[in-house]
């Protein structure tokens, strides 16, 4: 939630990515009966929580940061009101109340009057406001603040991955084999071809439509669900000069001769290839290179696969953070009203500074040599599972990996002198490109 742009009528806001339903009212319902239902039902903190909760009480440093950035949410409207327009939360015990809720719901469609919407990005919403201030920048820069996000976010995977978790895959209006989310799931998984022409959900991926909730053991199993591969086959199996695309994602930036070290929290966003990589040693040879980075909607399939065939010479995990967004100008008084898809916006920005793994691959194709894999979560989307190892031999379109529990965008980098091209044009591309489809040709 980037304070540096104009709000659109807050009734009417567009959601990048499907992480959030399109009409705010929507989310606004959401987060409303979720506090709510907080409110009403109190209970013991998770064990987590209570660390989060020792850590703040007992640190100054990031005690004055978690109560300064909820002084900082100007006193006026819209800011009078959290994102749900109905129940500010203003100050740290009751975001913890919240967030305590939060780690034993799993992310869920909202109702509100005729219309359904995803909420895919429920602890996310609980940080939005605070997470646009001075102080709320620095606080989600912490170090102490990520290592016990890390915890919470792991807490909450854990419940993503139980049987419990499965109860919101049912056929309700709320839930994902609901009207809506079918709906939807299918549109995103048919590239939006007519509806006339769509393939039904159980014949694209791979489920028992006979069984309860699709088969599908838990929220996550369902999330990292496989496509039925005759629907996305690989794209010039023999070629090695044809690239093939990671992720199910939409183009978002393409960009060449990218820059040894940049601003990257400023406006515009420049790649800093040093701190994309994370001051790796083969960072130098990336330098000058090109990035084609693209981001993955909620409603996506969430694996990752070889764009060449090859070698894996690196992994490397980078924790990163979970909840920083760059300040372009802060609240400030000047009048600023704040963009509701600011860490969407920012995927750039996140390139060099969220959670991320990167993968090295030495391709076959001598024209191609060295080039590297980036995956990089966002929020609580930021479990990045890699499912290779080093010294691994992968085949163009073989997986790489997943996202667990959501995920948010990913780069493909090039080294300077590797001459790519014929990629999806950014802003003409609005919907995914299909993973192991055709994503660019390398001269020889």
């Amino acid at each position: 939630m980037s304070p540096h742009s104009e709000v659109p009528d807050q009734h009417r806001v567009q959601r990048p990515g499907l992480w959030l339903p399109e009409d705010h009212r929507t989310h606004q319902q959401w987060l409303e009966k979720t506090v709510k239902h907080v409110d009403d039902n109190p209970k013991e903190f998770h064990p987590v929580v209570k660390e989060f909760q020792h850590l703040i009480e007992t640190s100054t440093r990031v005690y004055q940061l978690v109560c300064g950035m909820y002084d900082e949410i100007p006193s006026k409207h819209p800011y009078d009101k959290d994102p749900s327009g109905k129940i500010a939360i203003r100050d740290y015990q009751h975001m913890l109340e919240v967030l305590n809720h939060l780690l034993t719901t799993a992310p869920s469609w909202s109702e509100h009057s005729h219309e359904v919407g995803l909420v895919g990005l429920p602890i996310y919403a609980l940080f939005d406001w605070p997470m646009g201030t001075t102080s709320g920048f620095a606080f989600f820069l912490d170090p102490e603040v990520n290592a016990i996000l890390k915890k919470v976010l792991n807490a909450w995977g854990d419940f993503l991955t139980s049987p419990e978790s499965a109860s919101c895959l049912d056929d309700s209006s709320s839930g994902w084999f609901g009207d809506t989310g079918r709906k939807d799931l299918t549109q995103v998984a048919n590239l939006n071809a007519p509806e006339e022409t769509r393939k039904p959900f159980e014949e694209l991926f791979q489920c028992d439509p006979n069984a309860k909730y699709h088969g599908y053991k838990s929220w996550d199993h369902f999330f990292t669900r496989e496509f039925n591969w005759e629907h996305r086959p690989v794209a010039s199996p023999d070629d090695q000069n044809v690239l093939v695309n990671s992720c199910e994602s939409t183009p978002y930036r393409l960009a060449h001769d990218v820059a040894r070290r940049e601003k990257f929290w400023i406006k515009g966003m420049p790649y800093s290839v040093l701190d994309i990589l994370n001051f790796d040693e083969t960072a130098e040879q990336f330098v000058g290179g090109t990035i084609y980075q693209a981001f993955l909607s909620a409603l996506s399939y969430h694996r990752w696969h070889s764009p060449t065939s090859g070698k894996i010479v690196k992994i490397r995990h980078v924790d990163g953070t979970y909840y920083s967004e760059p300040m372009f100008e802060d609240f400030g008084g000047k009048g600023e009203k704040a963009n509701f898809e600011g860490e969407t916006d920012a995927q750039a920005y996140l390139s060099a500074s969220a959670a991320r793994a990167l993968i090295f691959i030495e391709a076959d194709n001598p024209a191609i040599g060295l080039m590297c894999v980036v995956q990089i979560g966002m929020s609580e989307v930021s479990s990045c599972d890699v499912t290779v190892k080093e010294g691994q031999r992968i085949e163009k379109g073989e997986q790489l990996g997943m996202f667990h529990f959501g995920g948010s965008t990913h780069c493909v980098m090039f080294r300077k002198g590797v001459k790519v091209s014929g990629f999806p044009e950014v802003g003409k591309v609005t919907t995914n490109w299909p993973v192991r489809a055709k994503l660019a040709l390398v001269e020889g």
